[in-house]
C-alpha cells in the first residue's frame, strides 16, 4: 500500500510556511492523540501518520528532500525521518505538546508530584451606579483548602507519599510503539509522580477540603461590561505542596432604567411636548452621579435632535476624567384632544405655511421625480 502524502496528511497546501505546518499538526495531533482515543487503532495509526508527517516537513533540509525525491528519499535509512522522535526532545514535538495538554484548564502538573490548583470563575453582576462610582463588595465562594490534618500531603500523619514505581516519579510513562516512543501519563499516579500508600482520613487523600470563603473584591470606577478582577492565589487549592489557582472575577452591568452605556458615554431619552419643541423652553434631567442638570430646549427642536453635556458621563477607568452625556428628545404627538384643543390645532394648520422646512423639502422631491417619470 503506497504511503499517502504528508502534505495531505497534514491537511496543508505544499507551499504551507513553518506556521501553518505546526498550527494543522496541532489541531490533528490533539484529535487523534492516543490519551484521547484509547483503545483506538485507526487514531493510533493517524496519530504515527501525522508525527512521521510533521518530522519530516518541520526540518527545512528534510522537507527540500521531500519535495524533490518524496517518500523516497528517506527509504533505505535516507535522512533522519521520524525515526529519532521523541517526546523528550526540546523545541519540536514536546513544545507543541505542552501548549496542547500542559496545564489545560489551569492545574498544570511539575515532574516530582506538585500540581498548580485549578483557576476558579465568579460571575458578579454590578449596578451602572456601582461602574461609575466603584465600590467594595464581598463575595462568599466555594472553595477548596489544604487539609489541617495532612498539612496538604494526603497521607495520613506520620507518613508520607512515597515516589510512583511505574513512572519512577516523573508522572509520565513512555511506550514504544513500531519506531516511535508515545508517551503517556502515568495511570498509576495520574501524572503526579508520587502515590500515597495511607490517605489522609480527613481529606481521603485529596490533600484539601471544601470549605466556603468570603472575600473581599475592590471594584474600580470606570469598570465596563466583560471586565475581569484577577484575585492571585484564591482559586482551587494546590496538590502535593503546588501553588494555588487564581479567581476570575468577570463583571456584567445591569441594565439601568433611565440611562445607556456607550463605552464611557452615557444617553438618555427625554420626551418634551410638542408645544414645548415648537416653543423652545427646558427640561431637567438625572445625571449618572446622582445629581440634576438643565437643558436648553431651543425653538423649532426637532424630534430625536441630541444636547451633549460634557464631562456628564462614566468615569474612565484609572483616570480621573469622565464621558459625556447626551440627552435625545422625543417629540411627543398630543392624544386624546379635548373639542378646544382639536379647534386650535385645526386653526394653527390653516394658519400653517413654512413651518414644516422638512415636510416641505420632501414633498418638493417627490413632485420632482413624479414629473421625471413623465417626462
Amino acid at each position: 500500500m503506497s504511503k499517502r502524502d504528508f502534505y495531505e496528511t497534514l491537511g496543508v497546501s505544499r507551499t504551507a510556511d513553518a506556521k501553518e505546518l505546526k498550527a494543522a499538526y496541532r489541531k490533528l495531533a490533539m484529535k487523534y492523540h492516543p490519551d484521547q482515543n484509547p483503545d483506538n487503532a485507526e487514531a493510533e495509526q493517524k496519530f504515527k501518520e501525522l508525527n512521521e508527517a510533521y518530522g519530516i516537513l518541520k526540518d527545512d533540509q528534510q522537507r527540500a528532500a521531500y519535495d524533490n525525491y518524496g517518500h523516497a528519499a528517506f527509504e533505505n535509512g535516507g535522512g533522519g525521518g521520524a525515526g529519532g522522535f521523541d517526546f523528550g526532545g526540546g523545541g519540536g514535538f514536546a513544545d507543541i505538546f505542552e501548549e496542547m495538554f500542559g496545564g489545560f484548564g489551569g492545574g498544570g502538573r511539575r515532574s516530582g508530584g506538585s500540581q498548580r490548583g485549578g483557576d476558579l470563575r465568579y460571575n458578579m453582576e454590578i449596578s451602572l451606579e456601582d461602574a461609575f462610582n466603584g465600590k467594595q463588595a464581598e463575595i462568599r465562594i466555594p472553595s477548596s483548602v489544604s487539609c489541617d490534618s495532612c498539612n496538604g500531603s494526603g497521607a495520613e500523619k506520620g507518613s508520607s507519599p512515597i515516589t510512583c514505581g511505574t513512572c519512577k516519579g516523573n508522572g509520565r510513562v513512555r511506550m514504544q510503539q513500531g519506531f516511535f516512543t508515545v508517551e503517556r501519563t502515568c495511570h498509576s499516579c495520574q501524572g503526579v509522580g508520587k502515590v500515597i500508600e495511607k490517605p489522609c482520613k480527613s481529606c481521603h487523600g485529596s490533600g484539601h477540603i471544601e470549605k466556603e470563603k468570603t472575600l473581599q473584591v475592590t471594584i474600580p470606577a470606570g469598570v465596563e461590561e466583560g471586565n475581569r478582577i484577577r484575585l492571585s492565589g484564591e482559586g482551587e487549592h494546590g496538590r502535593l505542596g503546588g501553588t494555588p489557582g487564581d479567581l476570575y472575577i468577570f463583571l456584567s452591568i445591569a441594565p439601568h432604567r433611565i440611562f445607556q452605556r456607550d463605552g464611557t458615554d452615557i444617553h438618555c431619552r427625554v420626551p418634551i411636548s410638542m408645544t414645548q419643541a415648537a416653543l423652545g423652553g427646558s427640561v431637567e434631567v438625572p445625571t449618572v452621579d446622582g445629581g440634576r442638570a438643565k437643558v436648553a430646549i431651543p425653538e423649532g427642536t426637532q424630534n430625536r435632535q441630541q444636547f451633549r453635556l460634557r464631562g456628564k458621563g462614566m468615569s474612565v477607568l484609572r483616570s480621573a476624567s469622565r464621558g459625556d452625556m447626551y440627552v435625545e428628545v422625543s417629540v411627543e404627538t398630543p392624544v386624546n384632544l379635548t373639542s378646544r384643543q382639536r379647534e386650535l390645532l385645526q386653526e394653527f394648520e390653516k394658519e400653517a405655511t413654512d413651518n414644516s422646512p422638512q415636510s416641505s423639502g420632501f414633498f418638493k422631491r417627490v413632485k420632482e421625480f413624479w414629473e421625471d417619470l413623465t417626462d
